[in-house]
């Protein structure tokens, strides 16, 4: 018998996740020397020189297993964000909370909903459990929470919202969300997914960690992958309730954040100038590939986050190749129902010209 019919259902027909083109790849392809890559949501100024110091420092004692409970990084982050600990969850990058959550409440055929064109692991951990996806439109390229209050049936366990939202970067304020989860019953798990959030400067933006205890059904994930630049340690956390935090824990692996990554968040966490300057320089990078974009006469999507995504009005796949050939790695969407979209990471200031000079190359030729 073939491998693929002993798989569960839902294991057999999945795709996996696609990560951006590595740089290392794209060399070797090509022949390529110098190289770009805006694919991948990355920080371009790397992480914190404090992070750098402490994960070499952790290497001293390698050959012993992680603090399987994170203690000292979840002491850190309650300190930062004004928590207590036990209503954090660790995991290998936040991914790795939402598939906790999709173990821990959602049955064989109960149902997930989240909009269309959000991030690419909820329909991935929606399917790998057997569940049902329950796909929303949307409205202007943003969560339409209206319809997805409207949407809840009794088969509803868990949502997930992307605030910002990847690959669009639209945002939801606090009004729109108060009134969502005021709305949806609380045996409905809430999974608000702030990834990005760091960048987000908007007055009413929600920093929905504070709600874990108004909301009992709610989540916010987070990661150290984006602004804290440290995506290679693969490093996140939520905050819940206590109970729902005992939960999730009850499905995560044993010593699923490794001792470099413990180290390196706990100590990001301390450089707040780190992220003041990210901030900044992403804020500028969005104004420079927006008014560039504008230049070609190029419909954008507004972002908060530190990526852009641009309307190329054809098909993306081929201008993404002949970019690949200038030496830049941006990222196609058409897996997100995108596909006249490339979305492109800020980066330095020198990498976001080059890329724009790519690009009218390729549009001109």
């Amino acid at each position: 018998m073939e491998p693929i019919h002993l798989a569960v259902p839902g294991v057999q027909s999945l795709q996996p996740y696609q990560p951006g083109k590595p740089i290392e790849t794209l060399q070797w392809e090509y022949d390529i020397g110098k190289v770009v890559k805006l694919a991948s949501n990355e920080n371009p100024l790397g992480p914190s020189s404090l992070a750098i110091a402490a994960m070499r420092s952790s290497l001293d004692d390698i050959a012993r297993y992680p603090d399987g409970n994170g203690h000292d990084l979840k002491q850190r982050l309650g300190g930062h964000l004004g928590v207590e600990p036990e209503c954090i969850t660790l995991g290998n990058g936040s991914n790795d909370i939402l598939e906790f959550a999709a173990r821990a409440f959602v049955n064989p055929g109960e149902s997930v909903m989240f909009s269309a064109h959000a991030f690419a692991v909820y329909p991935l951990v929606t399917q790998a459990i057997g569940a049902h996806a329950q796909v929303i439109p949307v409205y202007e390229w943003s969560h339409d929470l209206k319809a997805m209050a409207a949407a809840v049936t009794e088969k509803t366990r868990l949502v997930f919202i992307a605030n910002p939202n990847n690959p669009t970067g639209t945002w939801l304020d606090a009004g729109s969300l108060t009134e969502f989860m005021e709305t949806v019953p609380d045996n409905v798990i809430v999974v608000v997914d702030e990834a990005y959030n760091e960048y987000v400067v908007e007055a009413q933006y929600p920093h929905c960690h504070t709600w874990a205890d108004r909301y009992s059904n709610l989540i916010v994930t987070r990661t150290f992958s984006k602004a804290y630049g440290l995506a290679g340690i693969r490093v996140g956390y939520s905050v819940s309730s206590p109970q729902i935090a005992d939960l999730l824990n009850r499905v995560r692996q044993p010593f699923n954040v490794n001792s470099i990554a413990l180290a390196g968040a706990s100590a990001a966490l301390k450089d707040e100038a780190h992220i003041v300057h990210s901030r900044a320089l992403n804020r500028q990078g969005l104004l420079d590939l927006a008014g560039a974009f504008d230049g070609l006469g190029l419909q954008w999507i507004d972002s908060v986050a530190n990526f852009i995504a641009v309307d190329m009005g054809q098909p993306a796949a081929p201008l993404y190749e002949a970019l690949l050939r200038q030496g830049v790695i941006v990222r196609p969407v058409a897996n997100y129902g995108m596909p006249d979209f490339l979305r492109v990471t800020v980066g330095l200031a020198e990498e976001n010209e080059i890329f724009i000079k790519a690009l009218q190359t390729v549009l001109n030729a």
